[in-house]
């Protein structure tokens, strides 16, 4: 249990390190971060459709097949 002392208070200097940090990068370019904003927006649009898409194309034909027979079974069953 003790050898784990010096590590645990080493993580909490690590994360202290690590918010002070964050906290002057934000703090110093807030407004190059700010202006970028919108365009990292409208790029992520595209990436996220070709990404999101990726694996639809895999089952059309199966899927348009059982399609067609689910309705040529329907019609059959009405009156």
């Amino acid at each position: 249990m003790m050898n784990n002392a010096p590590r645990r208070r080493a993580r909490w200097v690590l994360y202290g390190f690590l918010a002070v940090a964050a906290f002057f990068l934000w703090s110093e370019h807030r407004a190059h971060l700010m202006g970028v904003l919108p365009y990292l927006l409208l790029l992520a649009c595209p990436l996220m459709h070709l990404f999101h898409h990726h694996g639809h194309h895999v089952g059309h034909v199966g899927h348009g097949v059982e399609m067609e027979s689910e309705s040529h079974n329907r019609k059959e069953h009405l009156p």
